[in-house]
């Protein structure tokens, strides 16, 4: 019975102890009667000594109840976090601090990635400061160049050292060099011999000699390095001297210039070592024969200015490289030149700008386009720009190479420049150049072109085969072309197209203002009875109108005879200008008669001096300052340089009569208002209308549509333009003659005494003339306008 109680009590105090035990909480124990906090991070047969519960490359630390995990130095957790729990099933991943920070091991130093940390190496022909070989940041060591020049006779013989950053190089010593043909080498890779006897054909036809300086080439009889001993000696060329008939029968000007030159290059080439061409400067005396072609006006068609301008390339080409470095700059009458040279054996590079004085043109270039093929170099580079002063009118006109556009033309609108280099290989360049033109005459329109002379084309032409508009402002056009030759930009004018309509309007129309001017100049010069001040200036402008339309009939196409063209040019511009003289006179007049109501005449002298002088001024004064404006290649009118000589003065005309129009408008309202009162508005309209328009007419406004034919080829401005030109002599007459009631009853008494059967006798027509004279001189001095 004993036994029984003590197997119930032991059974009892077991399953109390495991009761107790099992209400601890995770991360306790249930030890000696209570919960005690576990240690996870101890060893235990869970998991390896060298691992623990938080894996590899990782710490635990034990915590109150539970533990967390942290990665060693030089690893992150995979998740992120720097506290992690092992069953995030987290991992801890090396660091490559060579990522994270690619220079933090300094310059000239490399990074190497290693478990748990990184290492620092410094590169070939570095070392670091401390002489250690792997360093880390924070170590304050820097890596510093190894110079290798330091080392005796590192290069050999003959040869310099030159310490670089990291490294080093070889340079032969003058004189000397590597057969090669390096610039430079390392070590005893190669070593540097006479340059003489490496290569026997390093000056060409000439003898070579080592000396202290470097090379000496003394060339031989015919062939010349200019002055450089340390180039090759090629040929003196002297074939452009060959063909002097052509250019003595076309320049004879120029004629002494080639022979002295010719004389120059053939005595040179008969000489040792020929370096200088001549004591008196070449360049000088080409200008000097290019301005007297320019203001000789020899160069009067498209073969001439081929010829001239082959001339000059080739003079230039020629004398260039016998110039002083690194050139020059000069100017004349008629050119301004910029040359530059470059002498030495090495062949230049990079990009030069040149540029004339007077700011016309620019070129940018690269010196190895200038220089040509290298193989072939021959130890000078000459560029020049050369910039005429007025070839552009002599080489205006001649565009038969341009592709031909409806209802366009084309002027030269910059000047004319030649580019010429010592590469005589520039029909087709690896690399284009830029020029740029600043243009004559400046204009908002981008229609220029960038051309350049063909001596192919039919004699010579402009051509834009090869050149591309790269910008174009008001003020200047950026050509970029793949050759080189003599270069312009073109402006594009719009031109009338000549239909058949606005022909025919023009010749009816100034065939009909004949016959009516004649008629008004028979009418106001014969008619006793209606003469007075006014109808001494209508008079005078129909004589002007008259002439003009006469002349401009007869001879506005005769475009054969240069000279005779020019004067009938000159002429339309005189009587055309005494018409708008007049016309102002016309507008003066009949400001006074309608406005300031009084009688007072102008004197003749003084109409005389505004309507003949005025105009005989400045067509004076247009002929001097640019004489060849008068006469184009298609009329003979005046070119656009010199259009607004008569275009500016009637503009100041018209703008003048259109105030006194208005003027006159004005009153002629207030007149119609209260001297026809019981004429209805509509009958009045119609009267003030007429009335406004026929003013206008007369007093010349409807010129005003000509200045708008500049701006393009609008067929509506031209067809207004051509009936109010064409037919203003045909409403002089009806406005000055038909609506006057005066000039009826004239050519009434005419016609009756011409019908009658029985004719007045003298002393009746002296008569009628008298009393028509006094009723007409009453009527003038009321101030009243016929109009």
């Amino acid at each position: 019975m004993a036994g029984r109680w003590n197997l119930l009590i032991l059974a009892l105090s077991l399953s109390l102890s495991l009761a107790m035990s099992l209400e601890c909480p995770p991360g306790f124990s249930f030890e000696k009667q209570k919960c005690i906090d576990y240690d996870e991070c101890s060893n235990d047969e869970d998991y390896p000594e060298e691992v623990g519960p938080c894996g590899e490359n990782a710490a635990c630390f034990n915590t109150f109840g539970s533990f967390y995990c942290q990665c060693a130095e030089g690893f992150r957790s995979s998740t992120g976090n720097r506290n992690f729990s092992a069953v995030t099933f987290a991992i801890c991943k090396d660091i490559n601090e060579c990522l994270v920070d690619s220079g933090i091991c300094g310059l000239n130093a490399k990074c190497f990635n290693t478990m748990p940390h990184y290492s620092c190496i410094c590169d070939e022909g570095f070392i670091s400061t401390n002489g250690v070989e792997r360093f880390r940041h924070g170590d304050n060591v820097t890596c510093k160049d190894v110079d290798e020049c330091r080392e005796e006779k590192v290069c050999g013989q003959n040869a310099t050292c030159v310490n670089t950053p990291g490294s080093y190089h070889c340079v032969c010593n003058d004189g000397f060099g590597l057969k090669s043909g390096k610039s430079n080498f390392f070590g005893n890779q190669e070593q540097c011999e006479d340059i003489c006897m490496i290569d026997t054909t390093i000056c060409g036809n000439g003898t070579c000699h080592r000396v202290a300086s470097g090379l000496d080439c003394a060339c031989h009889a015919g062939f010349t390095n200019y002055g450089n001993k340390g180039s090759r000696c090629t040929a003196l060329n002297c074939d452009i001297f060959k063909d002097m008939k052509n250019l003595t029968e076309k320049f004879p000007v120029a004629h002494d210039l080639m022979m002295q030159l010719k004389k120059n290059c053939l005595e040179l080439t008969e000489s040792e070592n020929p370096t200088e061409l001549d004591k008196e400067d070449p360049l000088t005396r080409l200008l000097s024969v290019i301005d007297k072609l320019l203001s000789s006006g020899a160069i009067n068609d498209n073969t001439k200015v081929s010829t001239f301008l082959y001339m000059v390339e080739e003079l230039m080409r020629f004398i260039g490289p016998f110039m002083k470095p690194p050139g020059t700059t000069r100017f004349s009458t008629h050119t301004d030149v910029q040359l530059l040279l470059h002498k030495g054996a090495d062949l230049p590079q990079g990009a030069v700008t040149l540029s004339s004085k007077a700011k016309q043109s620019r070129l940018d270039i690269l010196l190895e386009t200038a220089a040509g093929d290298p193989s072939y170099y021959p130890g000078f580079t000459t560029v020049s720009l050369l910039s005429y002063g007025n070839l552009e009118d002599f080489a205006d006109g001649f565009f038969s190479g341009m592709k031909s556009q409806v209802e366009k033309s084309y002027k030269i609108n910059s000047k004319v420049v030649t580019v010429t280099v010592s590469n005589r290989n520039t029909s087709h360049l690896k690399e284009p150049v830029n020029l740029t033109l600043y243009h004559l005459t400046k204009t908002n329109e981008s229609n220029h072109t960038c051309v350049f002379w063909d001596s192919s084309v039919e004699g010579g032409s402009w051509s834009a085969r090869g050149c591309n508009v790269v910008k174009s402002t008001p003020e200047y056009t950026v050509c970029s072309c793949n050759h080189l030759s003599s270069f312009a930009v073109l402006m594009a004018l719009y031109e009338i197209e000549d239909k058949f309509e606005l022909q025919l309007i023009t010749w009816v129309g100034l065939s009909l203002s004949l016959l009516c001017l004649f008629i008004c100049i028979l009418t106001f010069s014969l008619i006793r009875s209606i003469k007075s001040p006014r109808t001494t200036i209508h008079l005078h402008l129909c004589i002007c109108l008259f002439i003009a339309t006469l002349i401009f009939l007869a001879g506005i196409s005769r475009t054969g005879s240069r000279v005779g063209c020019a004067v009938v040019a000159g002429l339309l511009h005189f009587f055309f200008l005494a018409a708008f003289c007049w016309m102002c006179l016309e507008g003066i007049q009949l400001f006074r008669m309608v406005v300031l109501v009084f009688n007072t005449s102008f004197k003749t002298l003084y109409m005389m001096a505004g309507g003949y002088g005025v105009p005989a001024v400045i067509v004076a004064v247009s002929a001097l300052a640019n004489a060849k404006g008068y006469g184009t290649e298609k009329h003979c009118w005046l070119d656009l340089k010199s259009i607004w000589s008569f275009f500016g003065p009637a503009c100041v005309i018209i703008i003048v009569n259109i105030f006194f129009f208005l003027i006159t408008v004005w009153k002629l309202a207030q007149k119609f208002s209260s001297l026809n009162p019981d004429l209805d508005n509509l009958q009045k309209i119609k009267t003030f209308t007429i009335t406004a328009v026929a003013q206008l007419t007369l007093l010349g406004t409807m010129w005003i549509f000509g200045c708008f034919l500049f701006e393009g080829s609008n067929i509506i401005i031209s067809y207004l333009f051509t009936i109010f030109g064409s037919f203003q002599g045909v409403m002089l007459f009806v406005m000055h003659c038909l609506f006057s009631k005066q000039v009826r009853e004239e050519y009434g008494n005419i016609l009756s005494r011409c019908c009658a059967p029985r004719k007045k006798s003298y002393s009746d027509l002296s008569y009628s003339h008298t009393s028509k004279a006094h009723a007409s001189k009453s009527t003038q001095d009321t101030g009243e306008s016929r109009i």
